[in-house]
């Protein structure tokens, strides 16, 4: 949109907008604007019954017997093949399991194992903290293995992939700017030099229409508490490729990727398909917690969503940019709404104090070192009046100096 929009205007595509009726699915409080759903998603209303009769019937009277008649044991396949559907991937090709970290780890363990003579992992050195941690661990432990990082050893991500290069790890999304990579030309690069792609979609899956086949990647790993509603803690999820099974190990072979676990055997066999990735008991509570999440999503459109999305952004961005750029306001997100995943990162010197001021007054974004402000755009829950509201409270906490408070300027441990 090129002219400033009336908050008028805004309640009047709230009222005609297709996905309103969705916001009464979450425990919203009325008041509250919330654009933190890229680091923390709300909680849909229906998780508090569904954990309830976990807890007062499978658990308390069901006991162990739940694994089979609630379908304990089997809830990393059904979740995995209920994101299959979301992803664009095939049944067995998505387990849930664990955590992102440990599945990243996991993963580029198993590129590196179908990769014998190549020697490099190719990632960014802006990608998300966890997974340069696990590319050092892995590197730790192979010291064989080369590092090479977008934006330390060549100026884009491209330039590093050669003959050489075993695997290439890469952010869907940017967890700092929301800005969109182009996974699949990415992707037939890489494979054009024989690397394999694993692609972390902790920000795009739940976001933006992801579709793993079209994609063509190797593998992928993601969460499930961002924009899949899962609940903090949420485990995550693993994709690999039909075309990879059977092919690849991974070092964290625990009893639930065991081919047959109630076998007790002395050796490993590892399972068929992605369930090769499953390590050791799952968190039951918590994926009973996220089934919910995906409850709300499975009858949404992700290009729909993703339209509407891109709306609300670009109706928050356009009013950022005409109250509040005077103010030390700046754009860390691209411009071009086409390439974001919706989210409108900003820059100030105070940005901490700011978001601060903010949260007091009901509007919830989050802070990144140095300077960033992060404002998740979540068009599943959020109405248009919601976005022009808060950028009415930014203009008003800058307008009023209101973040220079003492109280806005104490450091929290998580920002």
């Amino acid at each position: 949109m090129t002219t400033l929009l009336t908050r008028q205007e805004a309640i009047a595509l709230d009222q005609s907008d297709p996905f309103a009726g969705k916001r009464q699915e979450f425990a919203l409080e009325d008041g509250k604007i919330y654009l933190c759903g890229n680091s923390l998603g709300p909680m849909p209303k229906r998780v508090v019954e569904t954990v309830h009769n976990t807890l007062t019937e499978d658990w308390a009277k069901g006991l162990i017997t739940s694994q089979n008649t609630a379908g304990w044991w089997l809830l990393s396949d059904t979740l995995g093949n209920r994101l299959a559907a979301l992803l664009g991937a095939d049944a067995e090709e998505v387990v849930v399991s664990d955590s992102t970290g440990l599945n990243i780890y996991k993963t580029l363990h198993a590129a590196l194992s179908m990769q014998s003579g190549r020697n490099t992992i190719v990632s960014e050195l802006s990608s998300f903290p966890t997974d340069l941690y696990m590319i050092e661990g892995v590197a730790s432990l192979l010291n064989h293995v080369n590092i090479k990082l977008a934006g330390r050893d060549a100026d884009t991500i491209e330039q590093l992939i050669d003959d050489d290069t075993a695997v290439v790890l890469v952010n869907q999304v940017d967890y700092r700017s929301g800005e969109i990579c182009d996974i699949k030309s990415l992707t037939a690069l890489a494979h054009s030099h024989g690397a394999l792609v694993i692609s972390d979609v902790c920000h795009s899956a739940g976001a933006i229409p992801v579709n793993f086949h079209e994609e063509n990647v190797d593998f992928a790993v993601g969460c499930m508490y961002k924009y899949l509603n899962g609940g903090p803690g949420a485990p995550a999820f693993v994709y690999a490729a039909k075309r990879h099974h059977g092919k690849f190990k991974q070092p964290l072979t625990g009893w639930h990727g065991h081919a047959e676990p109630f076998k007790f055997e002395p050796g490993y066999r590892a399972a068929q398909g992605a369930n090769a990735f499953l390590t050791g008991t799952q968190p039951t509570l918590s994926q009973v917690a996220m089934s919910a999440g995906l409850d709300v999503i499975a009858d949404v459109d992700m290009h729909d969503l993703y339209d509407k999305g891109k709306r609300l952004s670009e109706i928050f961005a356009n009013l950022i940019e005409h109250w509040c750029t005077s103010y030390g306001i700046g754009f860390y997100s691209p411009k071009d709404v086409n390439k974001r995943n919706g989210q409108v990162s900003l820059t100030h010197q105070n940005g901490y104090s700011i978001i601060q001021a903010l949260i007091a007054r009901g509007v919830t974004g989050d802070f990144r070192q140095p300077n960033i402000m992060r404002f998740g755009i979540t068009p599943l829950f959020l109405r248009y009046v919601d976005v022009w509201d808060a950028a009415h409270h930014l203009k008003e906490v800058l307008e009023t100096n209101e973040w220079q408070e003492e109280r806005f300027n104490r450091k929290n441990l998580v920002t």
